[in-house]
Parts: C-alpha cells; structure tokens; sequence
C-alpha cells in the first residue's frame, strides 16, 4: 500500500495541444502556394474581357504538389494572360468591390467558348485555381472528405485574403466534377454541381430549368428581377451522301490499274482513302433572351434553329485518315530497318545454275585466274558476267519474279527513256550523244542542294520514285531487290557497250569511265584502220537489256589487260608495266628511251613525242630547241567518297619521316606523269626547262653583268627545289620519256568502273532506301508545294516551309537519325491530311466549279477558316451562302436516314418525286433532334435576405442523350444575411 501512494510511482500523461494536425499542415501548405504566386489581395479593379477574347488569348497555367498526410494533391493556377494587366494593377479598386469571378460570372463576352478548360465554359471566369488528386492517387468519392477539402479551402482563403475563386475536383476524373468557393469583401460565391446520366423529363426543357433555378436562388421579391437567358442547341451531320468524293477514282486500263490513286511512273499519288472530315457541328446560338420572349416547355418550343440570330461552326476531324502519299513514305521508311541482302531476299536459286557448274557473277574474277586452255578473250570479266546473267534469266521462273516483264522493262524505259531511242548497228555510235538532258524541274530550284538530294531529271530521283511505287503496289521488298538486281545489270551493260548513262548524279565516275572507254575505242578504230579487232554492238541499245537474247558479245583480251596496278604505284619502273597505248603490241616493242637503261647515250637525238605546240617563245637551255608543251594525261576525276576514301588512306601513313616521304611519293603520280610526257616532248631538257613551264614562281631570273660587261639574264631554280631530297628532283630523276599514250593510266577506268559496279551490286535493299530516302523526301515536298499552290491554305505554306528545314538539317548529317527522319516524314503527312481536309470541305461547300462571285469568295474564306480556327461564325446565319449549304446538308441527311427504309418498301417504283413530304404525307424535318443543349440563366438577386446585397448568381445546364449536368454559381451576402 506504500508502494501504492508512492507519489513518485505516479504517470502522468501530458497532451500537447499546440501540435498542428494534418489538416491544419495542408492548409498552411495551401497558404504558402497561395503566397508565392502572389494571389493575395483584391483582384477587383480589372477591365472586363473582350468578345472573344476567351477563344483568341492565351491561357496559361502554372502547378504545385501539396500532401495531406500521405496523400498527394495538386494545385493548378489558371489564368487568362492579359495585356492590360500591368496597367490594371497601378489603378486602386474600390474597397468593396466584388471580386473579379463575380463579375465575370454575369459578363456575356465570352458565353459558349470555343476552345477552354471546362471551368471557364461552365462559369465564364478568366481566373481559377483547382485543387486535384495527384496522377496514382484515388478519386475524392466519401462526402466527408469532399466536406474536409471544402472546409480546407474555406479557411485558406479566408486566412489569406485571396479572392480567385478556388475548386476541388471530386468523384472520378471522367466525370469532370468541381466544388468550389470564391471569398470577397463580405460576399461568398458557393460553385455546386449536379451530374446525372439521364436527363429527367421535368427538367428536358426551359421551362423546368427555370423552375430550378428560382428555387435554388429562393427570392423572395416580387416581381422577381429578370433572368437572363443565353441558349446554345448543337446539331450534328455525320451523312455526306449528297457530295462526290474528290479523291480520284482508279483507272482500271492503266499500268497501275484497279488502285486507289493510282499513277504514272514519275508521279508520287495523293489525296485521303477515306473522309478527312468525320463531322460537322451545328451550333444554333440565341444569345439574349429573358423569360417571357421565349417559350420552351414540354408541349411546345419557339427554338427553330433557322430562326437563330447566331450560327457557328466547328468539324470533326477524322483521327489520322488513311492519306496516299503519307502510306507511300511510311512504307518507304519502313525498308530502312530491314537487314536482309539481295540474294537473301530473293534466294539463292536465281543467281545459282543447276548441276556442278557455278556461274554466279561473283566467281567472275575466281575463273580469271584458275588455269584454262580457252583462249583468254573468253574469260573476261564482262563475258563471265553475261553468261552469270543468262543463267540467271533461264533459270528464273515467271511465278519467281516479283516483277513481271511488261511491268520490269516500263520501268526500265522509264528509267532510261534513251533506250526507246531506235538505233541501227552503223550509227548507234554517232548517235549517242544526241540524247538531251531532261530540264530542271521548274517547281523548286536548287531544293535538292538544301535537301543533299539529286536534281529531279536525275536517274536517282527516278530510281527512288520507282523504288517507291514497287514497293507499295507491287510486293514490297522482294519487288524492290528484283528491280535493283536488274538496274545494277542494266548499268553494268551500258557500262560494257558504252552507252552513257545520263541523269546520273550519285556515281558520275561511271560516266567517266564509259567516256575514258570510249575514246580509247574510238582511237583504236582509227589506228587499226578498220580492222575487225574492236567490239561491234549489233542492235545498238533499242531494246536495252530487257530481253534476255539481248546480251552483247564478249570485250577482248585488252579488255581484261586493263585490270592492272593501282594508280599509286604509277612511279614505279618495273617492266611488267601494261600499257594504254593505240596499239599494244607496237608500243610494246619500242626500244628504251631516255632514262632507261641503255637509252641515255645520245638523249638530244631521240626522237621527240607527244608535243602539242611550241611554249611561246621560250627555249631549252642547254640545246636552245624551242620548248614544247607535251600532251599531259587528264588527271584522274575524285568524287566525295573517293575523297574521303583517299585521306583515310593518306592519314594511315602516320607523321613518320617514312610516311611523310611515302605520302609526297603518293601525291605525286600526276606529277611524274607529266615530267614523263614533257620529257618525251623535248629530248635533252633539263629540270629547270620543266619547272619553267610547270611552275613559274620555281625558277627566278634576275639581271646579272656577265665577264664582258653585258646584261644577261639568268635563272636558276627557288631556294625551295633546291632543298636536299626535295621530291620533284627525285621525281625528275626517275621519270622516263615516256609520252602520255604509252604511260600507264592515271584514271584505271575499268577499275574504277568495276569498284562502282560491285558497289551498287552489293547494297542491300535497306541501304538503297537509305541513299535513296532524300529524294523521296525531296520528291514528296514538290508534290505537297504542287497540291498545295491548287488550295492555297497560308498554314500549309508554312508548314511546308519548316518541314523542308527540318529535313535540310537532318539529312546534312553523314548518318541522319531515323527518329528525326520520322519526324519529318510525320509533318508532311500533317501537310497532306489538312490539304486533303480543305479539299473535301471545298467539295462538301461547293468550291471549285467555276462559281465567281462575292458568295463564291465568302464560302472560300468560310472553309479556310474551317480548317484554322475551333469554331467559325456563319454570317448571315441561316440565310447567308453557307448557311443555306448547310441547311441543305442536314436536309439531304435527314431524308437519307428517315425515308430509306420507305423506298424499300416501295420498291423501285418511286422516283424522286416521291421523297417529297407531302407526296407520302410524311413530313420529314430539317434538322435531326439536338445532340446537345445548353443553356445558361443569370440574374442579379440579393441573398440570403431581401434586404441582403444583390449578388450574381449563375447557372449553366447541359442536356445530352446520355448527361444531365448543372453548374451553379451561387453568391450570398455574408454581411447582412
């Protein structure tokens, strides 16, 4: 018992009641947002907004994160931005002035906006904060949270003076649900909200929603100030039976027969599959009416909507409608990412003879070098080509090919349209170079320099139209792989019978090649005195290579000798060298000449070679000959990937003294080629006698008085050549006199040519694309410049503007990005769906039948703004020129729906007369029942008590087949209540 009254045993349990709650946190949390964003205080005082202004502003938006215990909120501040609202905050508001939600909510600037939060349409203002559940947290569904949030909000704004209106988002998101409060000076504004999924029959009408309205206000004045009513009915047309379709019908007798958009070879389609536009909404707007002007009950209702002072329009838009051109790139793009091969993609079958003989074209080289007894004219590399590709064409069966042969040799005239050019055996030759080059396309100029594509007369850019077409018409990657294993061989005969190859941008050096090549034929011709030693081409190129009997003879054995050294090794002074020369075995037994062994004896007496004219008046040194200008090789042409090619070469050698010697020695092939050439032209010439002629600035000559007191002029060589090892004395020292015929080539053309042959041979079909992807992309914007000069549409202009720069900076990249690749692809198909779109509403309005006029301007103005703004007035309403199209629309639309199943019934024996309602005696309407209304009551009443302020109070109705909804703003004085 001691131990029981022990005071020190006592426990005492201390409560501190100082401790803020969780609630009390949130709502000083509330406070602090509320502080940093500076919306304490009286927002009274500013201009009320501008018609429209609503629509045309800029609505911005700022959010927070807030917790309430462990759950998380989000505060959003939304707010009309202003340009007055600097100068509207300098002036000193009254200091009971209403705050600015309440005097929005009686302003009719802005009722039934277009495009804004649902807050603003429900309630008008320009000014709100919202308080919502966080993105992972539950809706606020209980009634004493959605109590506890209010109450929350409440003592927020109270505590801290601020005075925008401020809601809480209950219930499910969907369900767009909002309570709120708004404090001012002695006035409170309570924001409820009634959601239902039917509309009640004692509220389907004006009259019901006024009743509501009355009694939720409960004033008891009489007569009752007046209520102020805005009403909106939306009707909604979905059926366009009346109107043809501007997209093209399919021409079944064409190439491309039986498709949709169907075109020629050089040609990319466009235009939507399907209506760009799904919907067009009507909205009837009566936009001041009072109580008794108006009846609308259960019975009967005044709102015709022809009789509406206020039409507006807005359309639907069909979510990514199906468009030709947008197909065609996006499966165009698609072949970038694969990764199969020719051969992969069209098997191994086609390139591969039965039995144990291989002929495939790349065991060519292979047969070069194993031992034969055939003489060696048959084993070139060109004869073992053709004979690959014969096998090829014999092998391939008809149901094999993607491609047919009608369809396979239009492309390939396409292609090469000088090949429809009828040439006979004597003067196919003297006629090749008469075929012109196609003019510059004269849509955009130079848009292929920004694009880093090729010009549009350009084979590349027909290639990749055609690459374009087979591929979505005509079996996809196999059709694609069939066309490029017969354009690489259709190159490799043009290359083998000298056939120019024009509209070539991307592998010129095949040109040049075939040039080199056919002036050296030509020359061999002459010399030979029309032996029968060179190739004849019989048939010329009148049916190219599109038959398989169309195959030329085998080239020669000087055509296989030209596969020889590389063009670095041109200093080099071996003896196994072979010679381009006019005539192999004459030149051949030359004997040496000056500066090969044995030949340096009597070097002024050779037999000069290769000159072309005198040099002016200048002289050899040591002999006083005049001094020739030799004929010089051309230097050999370097494309872009030869260049680069080239300089990995060069930077491989290191910055040894060794490499830097063997770089200098590299360089300098053109360089001993001519000193060969100018010593073959001017025997007995020394190295000062070359630099004169080559280098000008090499050799100073001054004045100097000689022994006998003369002025002479003498020369020598600049400090730079006389440096020790300098490389053009070492050049000099070795060169030969050798004239430019009997030297080996600078230019190896069949090399050169064989290197873009197998180049082109061996791309995949996702590398073909790829190269070929900027003229595609190049292709697609003139035709998009083209449809869109027909609309003129300035949004469009523009857009075409800013995709053309954005694929200019994508593809100047060595390696584009494909995703940024796919974003430009992405915005000229947004450039053709809203051309499509304009063109079907032009169709839907009438537009483009050669209509002239003020009506003619005002529809074309009307469906431009169609396709820019969210909703567009109708002058004139219902008898303006594009109120009557529309009215005519819905009408046509509702004898479509209603009248249908009574024509089956009838048969086919009615006729048009009997659509008529009073033939049937059954009276069709104009419009079809609303899909939507809206209507909007204000008024300005005091409350709670007749002797209170007079307060703004606000409803706003939405009934729909499947929503009832009441917003309500209602204001009470808190003063004198």
């Amino acid at each position: 018992m001691a131990a029981d009254s022990d005071p020190e045993s006592e426990v005492f349990e201390i409560t501190d009641f100082t401790t803020a709650s969780e609630w009390e946190r949130f709502v000083s949390r509330v406070e602090e947002v509320l502080n940093d964003w500076k919306l304490i205080g009286s927002s009274a005082g500013k201009s009320s907004p501008e018609k429209g202004e609503y629509t045309s502003g800029i609505w911005e938006e700022k959010s927070k994160d807030i917790n309430f215990a462990d759950f998380k909120f989000s505060i959003t501040h939304h707010y009309l931005k202003q340009e007055s609202d600097e100068g509207d905050g300098k002036e000193e508001p009254e200091e009971d002035a209403f705050p600015l939600a309440m005097q929005d909510l009686l302003c009719m600037n802005n009722d039934f906006p277009p495009r804004a939060h649902c807050l603003v349409r429900w309630y008008g203002m320009r000014e709100f904060l919202v308080i919502s559940p966080g993105a992972n947290c539950e809706a606020i569904i209980s009634e004493s949270k959605c109590n506890l949030l209010l109450s929350s909000i409440s003592i927020s704004l109270a505590n801290s003076g601020c005075q925008v209106p401020m809601f809480v988002q209950i219930q499910q998101k969907w369900r767009r649900m909002y309570a709120g409060e708004c404090q001012g000076p002695g006035v409170r504004t309570d924001f409820e909200m009634v959601h239902l999924r039917k509309v009640p029959s004692q509220y389907n009408h004006l009259s019901g929603l006024l009743d509501i309205f009355k009694s939720k206000i409960g004033c008891s004045l009489t007569p009752l100030p007046p209520i102020n009513i805005a009403i909106r009915f939306t009707y909604v047309l979905q059926d366009w039976q009346q109107y043809s379709w501007p997209q093209q019908p399919p021409d079944f007798d064409a190439l491309l027969g039986g498709e949709v958009g169907g075109v020629e070879f050089g040609k990319l389609p466009f235009g939507a599959c399907e209506d760009p536009i799904s919907e067009l909404h009507l909205a009837t707007t009566w936009p001041h009416l009072t109580e008794g002007i108006v009846v609308d009950n259960d019975v009967y209702s005044d709102l015709d909507p022809l009789q509406a002072p206020h039409w507006s329009v807005r359309v639907r838009k069909a979510e990514n409608p199906q468009c030709l051109l947008g197909d065609f790139l996006t499966e165009f793009f698609k072949l970038c990412c694969r990764k199969e091969s020719t051969e992969e993609i069209l098997g191994r079958g086609l390139a591969e003879e039965e039995g144990k003989e291989n002929s495939d074209i790349s065991a060519a080289l292979s047969k070069l070098t194993e031992p034969a007894a055939v003489p060696i004219p048959k084993l070139s590399v060109s004869n073992m080509v053709h004979s690959a590709r014969k096998r090829i064409r014999r092998h391939r069966r008809i149901d094999e090919s993607p491609l047919s042969n009608e369809m396979l040799n239009s492309i390939l005239l396409y292609l090469f349209p000088d090949a429809a050019v009828e040439k006979s055996s004597e003067n196919s030759d003297s006629k090749t170079n008469d075929y012109p080059l196609l003019l510059p396309f004269p849509c955009v100029q130079n848009l292929f320099s920004h694009l880093k594509s090729a010009p549009s007369d350009s084979l590349s850019y027909r290639l990749a139209l055609c690459v374009c077409l087979v591929n979505f018409y005509h079996g996809g990657v196999r059709a694609v792989a069939h066309l490029w294993q017969e354009f690489v061989l259709e190159m490799r005969y043009r290359w083998e019978n000298n056939y120019l190859i024009y509209g070539w941008v991307r592998h010129r050096m095949l040109n040049c090649c075939i040039e080199r090549k056919r002036a050296r034929d030509e020359a061999r011709k002459t010399t030979d005195g029309g032996k029968e030693r060179e190739r004849k081409v019989s048939g010329g190129c009148q049916n190219g290579r599109f038959g398989p009997e169309s195959v030329p003879p085998a080239t020669t054995a000087s055509d296989s000798a030209r596969e020889v050294g590389k063009s670095w090794e041109s200093w080099s002074d071996s003896e196994d060298e072979f010679f381009e020369c006019l005539s192999d075995q004459e030149e051949m037994e030359f004997p040496p000449t000056a500066g090969e062994k044995g030949g340096a004896k009597d070097v002024s007496k050779a037999k000069p070679e290769g000159r072309l004219h005198p040099h002016g008046n200048m002289t050899l040194i040591n002999s006083g000959e005049p001094l020739y200008i030799p004929v010089t090789q051309e230097p050999a042409p370097m494309t872009e990937d030869l260049l680069e090619e080239q300089s990995e070469v060069l930077a491989k050698l290191g910055t040894s003294a060794e490499g830097a010697h063997l770089r200098a020695r590299m360089q300098s092939a053109c360089l001993l080629s001519d000193m060969e050439s100018f010593k073959a032209a001017n025997p007995g010439c020394v190295l000062e006698d070359f630099v004169r002629w080559y280098s000008p600035r090499d050799y100073v000559e001054e004045e100097v008085v000689d022994d006998k007191g003369n002025t002479v002029v003498k020369g020598e060589l600049s400090a730079r050549m006389k440096i020790p090892g300098n490389m053009w004395v070492e050049a000099w020292e070795t060169a030969r006199a050798t004239p430019a015929r009997r030297q080996r080539r600078l230019f190896d053309d069949t090399k050169e040519a064989e290197k873009v042959l197998h180049y082109l041979a061996v791309q995949k079909p996702a590398d073909l694309t790829s190269h070929l992807l900027p003229c595609i992309l190049h292709a697609a914007i003139l035709k998009l410049k083209e449809e869109e000069s027909v609309e003129d549409i300035p949004s469009v202009k523009k857009a075409i503007q800013q995709a053309t720069s954005h694929a200019s900076k994508v593809l100047h990249h060595p390696s584009p990005d494909y995703k940024k690749l796919e974003d430009v692809l992405n915005q000229l198909i947004a450039v053709e769906t809203v051309i499509a779109r304009a063109r079907s509403l032009k169709a839907k309005f009438g537009i483009g039948k050669g209509e002239k006029g003020e009506d003619a301007e005002e529809l074309e103005k009307f469906v431009s703004s169609l396709l820019e703004e969210p909703e567009v007035a109708v002058t004139g309403a219902g008898r303006g020129p594009a109120g009557s199209i529309i009215h005519r629309l819905f009408v046509s639309a509702q004898r479509a729906a209603l009248l249908a199943p009574l024509d089956d019934d009838l048969g086919r024996v009615g006729g048009a007369e009997d659509r008529k309602p009073m033939g049937g005696g059954i009276n069709v309407p104009d419009f079809p029942p609303p899909a939507g209304r809206e209507i909007l009551l204000r008024t300005c009443v005091p409350r709670p008590a007749p002797y209170s302020k007079a307060l703004p109070q606000r409803l706003f109705c939405v009934l729909m087949r499947d929503e009832f909804r009441l917003a309500g703003a209602f204001s009470s004085d808190t003063s004198f209540f």
